[in-house]
């Protein structure tokens, strides 16, 4: 904490190391509850009710990808700008690709390498999750939820 020239006392602010470790911490926390979710809706899907499995693995995407946003706005990102409309739009666009670009890696594993199991697949979709949330992490933080201009 440090004093403010009126006397209050404040946050005293991070430095560049200590920020990026937050933040990827704070991604990271976010990032888990939604690689559970999508994990859960793929095998309910995939395993519990024999859908198809790339029609799988899109749908735990998305309904990942929802609970997310809720996540990062309000937890990782909080003390950002909100910009609703804007950031709405970005989120989702953003997270359009990066669920195709894990569509496509999944694709590749579970078709392209036959690893159709219960624990093939799973490690396959694990796999291609954390792929592509290192593109949503870089784009998130540059564009959907940026720091304020000093």
């Amino acid at each position: 904490m440090t004093v403010n020239l009126s006397g209050e006392r404040v946050a005293a602010p991070l430095n560049p190391l200590r920020r990026i470790v937050r933040e990827v911490l704070n991604f990271g926390v976010v990032g888990a509850s939604g690689f559970v979710v999508n994990l859960a809706v793929f095998n309910v899907l995939l395993h519990g009710l024999g859908r198809r499995a790339m029609v799988a693995t899109v749908l735990a995407s998305t309904v990942a990808m929802s609970t997310n946003y809720l996540g990062f706005r309000f937890f990782a990102y909080r003390g950002r700008e909100a910009r609703t409309g804007r950031q709405v739009v970005l989120f989702f666009v953003f997270s359009g690709i990066g669920v195709a670009m894990e569509s496509g890696l999944f694709y590749v594993g579970y078709h392209g390498l036959g690893l159709h199991g219960p624990l093939e697949s799973n490690a396959v979709k694990a796999t291609s999750i954390v792929l592509a949330s290192a593109f949503r992490f870089l784009v998130y933080r540059t564009w959907v939820f940026p720091h304020e201009k000093l």
